[in-house]
């Protein structure tokens, strides 16, 4: 296999210290590797460094000059918000390719779930999902040899998460793809690079299996580590004894050797095998059960997606009690969502005399009952708190522990008069877990909270559910979570919510939502309606088809001096490429 990308001894600092430290790997033509680790490890920083966006300090990193790589970043570009959907993507093509290839923009964003009737949507108003989708055209459109995936699996839903993984099982190209998604990993790569101590560990394996192997290496490497403090502690101790018998009884020789021992105890702790620095923080969630039948009760509830707005769905009759732990699966846009909003709008009613009259007779939470919320917009944090004020709303701790809190959560304590507005998103969703873990809740409603957790803080998330004595709502789109945490599950699909007793039936009707024609993957109604009048992309591609095909033929006919073998390559993958659009 030949290699397209390859780095040498590659070292990137920023202003608080190393963050890559001597890095060195090659990417071969095929190769379909996942990029895993906690947050702040590097992974973004190294696939910048990768596509050129920022330098090495130290270090060399090399492109095969017939390679040709794309980059699909965490978020949208701010300059692509105001373009439309198909400007979007056609502004990667030359100006010729305008004139004779725009007919592809079409086929791509059709094969990326867009139909016609999106193609005049703003990029800017798109779901998190879509803003993939059209980066993904966006980087397709020119055949790339190599795709750089950024985390692409964030704020997708279940339904557009088996898309995904269907995509990059057909993808015919290698890619490098950064993700905390474990059953996306393990479905979709043969190698995993996990980022750690500043270095890669890599493995031909995928993420599970390459994850267990790292935890036997971390063992063996404790075993030996453990090992060799005993042989050092026992020469540290001859060498000790033996200078105090040299100083007691006036011995040079004596003393000679407790320094020659000394020596040899620097020189055994230099190469002492070193132990990793684990993730900086671990996430632990404490539950009470409350002793009675019902924690909370609804009975067809309408849920809105605000006040003022028309219903989504209407509830049946559901009750929640201590050691239930429900997960509500569904589309982006049904629902899910707005009913844990509306419940803790009528908790916050319960603790507040003046807000009595916004009760909704249809829920009804135990009074005595303690709710923590994980908003997933993380805007139940006020803004002009400092961290060490937010933080006291959780919880009325000492102000030490409060301190204590925050340094191990890596907030220093320079930051702890630091606004909470003044916090990036993944900082918020931390301060807000520290507050969750201070607490001491009967229930908890959990809406989407692995969007700024790495596999860590997932596996210690599930860890914790599990352990949680209380009641608990999870609305997620991580399977990994669900199938570790759960033990209800209920749906939203078609306007109403059902509770279903098998996961894996579930995960049947989602999949089949994704696998429906892309104008009817989406939850709002106008997404559903046709094309608009004129517009018949079959036609279009026929047309196509039959040109392509009467130019390759024609050049086939001509004498084998005359032929433009190239350009019949290049006919013929677009027309394998219409077929396939076409199903033919």
């Amino acid at each position: 296999m030949s290699t397209l990308l390859s780095a040498k001894q590659v070292s990137y600092h920023t202003t608080s210290g190393p963050l890559l430290d001597d890095i060195t790997f090659t990417v071969s033509r095929g190769d379909r590797i996942g990029l895993v680790g906690h947050n702040g490890c590097g992974k973004s920083t190294l696939l910048k460094l990768l596509t050129g966006k920022i330098t090495a300090e130290e270090g060399d990193i090399s492109l095969a000059k017939h390679c040709h790589i794309e980059y699909i970043e965490q978020h949208l570009p701010p300059a692509l918000s105001a373009l439309t959907i198909h400007q979007a993507v056609s502004e990667r093509l030359s100006d010729e390719e305008k004139q004779t290839d725009i007919w592809r923009v079409d086929v791509l964003l059709n094969e990326m779930g867009f139909n016609q009737a999106d193609m005049s949507l703003t990029a800017g108003t798109l779901s998190g999902g879509e803003h993939t989708r059209l980066l993904l055209a966006r980087a397709l459109i020119n055949n790339p040899d190599l795709l750089l995936l950024d985390e692409p699996s964030n704020h997708m839903d279940l339904p557009t998460l088996f898309w995904l993984e269907r995509f990059l099982k057909a993808f015919k190209g290698g890619f490098l793809l950064v993700s905390h998604d474990q059953k996306l990993l393990d479905a979709v790569t043969d190698a995993t690079w996990i980022m750690r101590d500043r270095t890669l560990h890599s493995f031909g394996l995928p993420c599970s299996a390459a994850r267990t192997e790292l935890s036997a290496m971390d063992e063996a490497d404790e075993a030996r580590f453990k090992e060799e403090q005993k042989e050092i502690d026992r020469v540290a101790k001859s060498a000790k004894r033996l200078a105090v018998w040299g100083h007691t009884y006036d011995n040079e020789d004596l003393s000679r050797k407790a320094k020659t021992m000394e020596k040899r105890v620097e020189a055994l702790k230099a190469s002492q095998t070193e132990l990793s620095e684990g993730t900086p923080w671990q996430l632990k969630l404490k539950g009470t059960a409350l002793p009675a039948n019902r924690l909370l009760e609804v009975n067809n509830v309408e849920v809105r997606p605000a006040d003022d707005a028309e219903a989504l769905y209407l509830t049946p009759e559901l009750q929640l009690k201590s050691g239930d732990k429900v997960a509500i699966l569904g589309q982006n846009g049904t629902g899910k969502s707005s009913l844990l909003r509306m419940l803790w709008q009528q908790f916050s009613a319960l603790q507040d005399d003046e807000r009595r009259p916004l009760l909704d007779e249809a829920i009804r939470l135990h009074p005595k009952s303690k709710l923590g919320y994980y908003d997933q917009s993380l805007q139940q944090l006020n803004d002009r708190q400092t961290l060490m004020e937010a933080l006291s709303e959780f919880a009325p701790l000492p102000t030490e522990s409060l301190k204590m809190a925050l340094i191990k959560a890596g907030f220093p304590y320079a930051r702890h008069q630091q606004t909470v507005e003044g916090l990036s998103g993944g900082e918020r969703s931390r301060l807000l877990f520290v507050g969750l873990t201070l607490a001491d809740y009967h229930m908890l409603m959990l809406d989407e909270p692995t969007n700024h957790l790495d596999l860590e803080g997932k596996e210690e998330l599930a860890d914790s559910i599990r352990e949680f004595a209380g009641g608990l709502i999870l609305v997620s789109h991580d399977r990994s979570l669900i199938e570790a945490s759960c033990n209800r599950f209920w749906l939203v699909k078609d306007g109403k919510l059902e509770e279903w007793h098998d996961l894996d039936k579930v995960y049947a009707e989602l999949v089949e939502v994704s696998t429906l024609h892309p104008s009817l993957q989406k939850a709002s109604p106008a997404a559903k309606e046709s094309p608009s009048p004129g517009f018949d992309l079959t036609d279009d591609l026929l047309e196509k088809l039959i040109e392509l095909e009467t130019l390759l033929e024609a050049d086939l006919n001509r004498k084998p001096r005359h032929q433009k073998v190239q350009q019949q390559q290049i006919w013929q993958k677009e027309i394998d490429y219409i077929k396939t659009s076409l199903s033919m």
